[in-house]
């Protein structure tokens, strides 16, 4: 029996839907960026490593200009620092604590950076141009993160100070266990927090901000030059972060010095206390000692962790997809 294919017969169900126009595909990610929660870890611990220990010198700087003594300190600029440090002790100066900062930097960007994508995975509702979800989502990042790098970060700067009493990670560590107890290691735990906080939430959404700007003015060679943006996004969100957290940053280094090579000790780990000496002292400009530095730092630090952590990243992505491949 002949079919009647006429169009007057054909079902219209069948009809293909026009698409609407304010339907964005775009927006819709893959869960978790294809990767699995140990392989962000990996990554991160990476970006950190990498990161902390490229640019450790310039940190050694800072915290000679934020450890405020028990006198009133004369305004100290970077190059002065810097050719003391030289002169006091040799180009080895620079690296003094760099073993903490590497048992420190790995595990907490592990933490940092995993909780950061488990939390943007949750938060953004698989919108990328979502900023308050980048920006909580550092918050909760850094919260764990800190948790895990305060106590290491107290021994680096103690070992960064000029004429430190300290031979070493294990020297610093069990002197302070027996001398001022575990509390010590957490004394600069909340102003930490208080400071990295803004920090990350600044840096996370200004980094994902800047990033989708970037790949926005040339979406066809986005692929090509990423390392590019990825380097320029982070420059530009870990310069901005650094000056807004400065005064906090004077704070943390006062708490994780004090009562070491002439820094003051303070009676409480009380904000209010320290900021009220560093004033008295220093005047207003001492908060925002070492702000070039930090910059100098932040800056470099941010496009070296971001590129690092975007590759590994990459890599894992790669790998991933190649052994599904394998497997079908």
């Amino acid at each position: 029996m002949a079919t009647d294919a006429s169009p007057k017969f054909q079902n219209t169900d069948f009809r293909p839907v026009p698409q609407l126009p304010d339907f964005h595909p775009e927006i819709t990610v893959a869960p978790h960026d294809g990767l699995h929660f140990w392989q962000f870890m990996i990554a991160g611990s990476i970006a950190g490593s990498v990161e902390h220990m490229a640019m450790f010198p310039v940190d050694t700087v800072k915290t000679h200009m934020q450890a405020l003594g028990s006198c009133p300190i004369r305004s100290v600029g970077v190059r002065h620092a810097f050719r003391s440090i030289l002169k006091s002790e040799g180009p080895m100066g620079l690296y003094r604590g760099i073993g903490a900062m590497g048992l420190g930097a790995g595990p907490a960007h592990a933490v940092y950076f995993s909780v950061y994508e488990f939390c943007k995975k949750s938060l953004s509702g698989g919108n990328p141009n979502n900023s308050g979800a980048h920006a909580a989502s550092g918050v909760f990042a850094t919260v764990a993160s800190d948790a895990v790098f305060t106590p290491m970060d107290m021994v680096k700067q103690r070992l960064q100070l000029a004429n430190s009493p300290y031979k070493g990670v294990w020297d610093c560590v069990s002197r302070v266990l027996r001398e001022d107890g575990f509390r010590a290691f957490y004394a600069s735990y909340r102003t930490t927090v208080l400071m990295n906080a803004p920090f990350t939430a600044v840096h996370f959404a200004t980094y994902e901000a800047a990033k989708r700007a970037l790949t926005g003015v040339s979406p066809e060679s986005a692929s090509d030059e990423r390392l590019v943006v990825h380097a320029t996004a982070g420059a530009a969100a870990g310069s901005l972060a650094a000056a807004v957290t400065t005064p906090l940053d004077v704070v943390k280094t006062q708490l994780q010095c004090q009562g070491v090579c002439g820094c003051d000790r303070f009676k409480s780990d009380s904000i209010r206390d320290v900021i009220k000496t560093i004033v008295e002292k220093d005047g207003y400009k001492g908060l925002v000692r070492g702000w070039t530095p930090r910059m100098l730092f932040h800056a470099p630090a941010a496009a070296i962790c971001w590129s690092t952590y975007e590759a590994a990243k990459s890599f894992f992505q790669d790998l991933n997809s190649r052994s599904s491949s394998g497997s079908t």
